[in-house]
């Protein structure tokens, strides 16, 4: 009974913040300076593509690499359409936009997200609404969402209400957190059951397949980000992923400022955005695609290595895909088991003075100050894994440093 009961108690925080920094000591045992969390590469073949469009001197949003970028990334996708904007969130502002939000109704996200989620809503006038997330993916529960859902919406004049606000819920907004695919067969269930659209925040998920599907695609829409941190990069940049034509014309139309095509003239038919990707960024982004299934094969290879390192483990866990998925593993992720998680700062502290650029996950939407005041449901397993996770180096390179 004494060995059972001393076998569950944590360490100290020093003493798991020594044990988890040793691990990672042993596993980079070449390394040379400090490691930083998500590291961009790039290619002689990038340099070569943006030297051709400095020189061809179309930078802007109008060049022969937008176009070529576009294709590459819904065929990547496994979808019909992409259009190409200045970053992720403008994507998923755009998504939401083309796909029916409108302001002052309601759109469901997780509150463990990153906060360009909520804005995305905020910035059509629209209301981010809060749900919980499953332990396993990191994700929105479908379970928790459903329950939440019975209890506060109602059927009403063909929209669906949150009878708690009498707003209109119009979209539900699952998120892929750190590259893991969440359970989109049963969210997109729960969405069918209420008539609500489904708009992917895959930001963090390019390549990343559920059940042999690709992430962006399994919904309505789907928003990916090419920030400087992200599996390949255009420096900014961004794109709406969809199967529907009409969706995809309506989106590029309203991020080129809604102008009505012309040799000359100046007609513009909506209030739209200048959200285009311009052809230098692009120019990166064509070269980086082609380099995507090697480092998501790099990265899985690093997972791999950080899930055996930390395997016996009893006060910690390294993240696995979930059983449906196939993740890129865009950021290796520690989750401390409850009893350990007072160690996590100090874990933090230890790691980033070794060299280690560790950090925690984001701040839970409903606890900043802007959003203090959004609905949401009961978010029990938010308010726990906050305190639990922290985000390793994940660069694929890394993977050249492992013994």
């Amino acid at each position: 009974m004494n060995a059972q009961i001393e076998h569950r108690l944590p360490l100290m925080p020093e003493d798991l913040a020594s044990e988890v920094t040793a691990r990672l000591q042993a596993l980079f045992p070449a390394r040379e300076g400090p490691l930083s969390l998500h590291e961009p590469e790039f290619s002689a073949q990038a340099e070569a593509n943006v030297a051709e469009c400095i020189r061809s001197t179309f930078v802007s949003s109008v060049g022969a690499f937008v176009g070529e970028f576009e294709a590459q990334l819904a065929d990547a996708c496994g979808a019909a359409h992409a259009v190409a904007v200045v970053n992720g969130t403008a994507a998923l502002e755009l998504a939401l936009r083309v796909a029916g939000v409108e302001p002052n109704t309601e759109v469901l996200m997780p509150s463990l997200t990153f906060v360009a989620t909520p804005n995305a809503v905020s910035h059509l006038n629209a209301v981010p609404h809060f749900v919980d997330v499953n332990e396993q993916t990191l994700g929105i529960d479908p379970e928790a969402l459903l329950r939440h859902l019975n209890e506060i919406a109602e059927p009403k004049a063909g929209r669906l209400y949150n009878r708690q606000t009498n707003r209109v819920i119009s979209a539900l907004v699952p998120v892929h957190a750190f590259g893991h695919p969440v359970a989109m067969d049963a969210l997109n269930k729960v969405a069918a059951t209420f008539g609500i659209a489904v708009i992917e925040d895959a930001a963090e998920a390019l390549g990343s397949e559920y059940k042999g599907r690709k992430c962006a695609a399994l919904g309505r829409l789907g928003a990916v980000s090419f920030n400087g941190n992200k599996i390949i990069t255009t420096g900014g940049g961004g794109a709406v992923i969809t199967n529907d034509s009409d969706l995809a014309a309506e989106a590029r139309h309203l991020s080129t400022t809604a102008k009505l095509p012309h040799a000359w003239a100046f007609s513009h038919d909506r209030v739209g955005y200048n959200y285009r990707m311009p052809n230098l960024n692009a120019a990166l982004g064509v070269a980086q695609l082609e380099e995507l299934s090697d480092r998501i094969a790099k990265k899985r290879r690093l997972a791999a290595a950080y899930i055996k390192q930390f395997s016996d483990h009893p006060d910690l866990r390294v993240m696995r895909e979930p059983e449906h998925a196939t993740s890129n593993y865009w950021l290796n992720t520690l989750i401390l088991e409850p009893h350990a998680a007072f160690s996590r700062d100090e874990i933090l502290q230890r790691l980033n003075d070794a060299g280690f650029m560790a950090r925690p996950v984001w701040e839970p939407m409903h606890t900043l100050s802007i959003y203090a005041d959004a609905p949401r449901a009961r978010l029990p397993q938010t308010e726990v894994l906050a305190q639990r996770i922290i985000n390793l180096p994940s660069s694929a390179k890394l993977v050249e440093l492992l013994p």
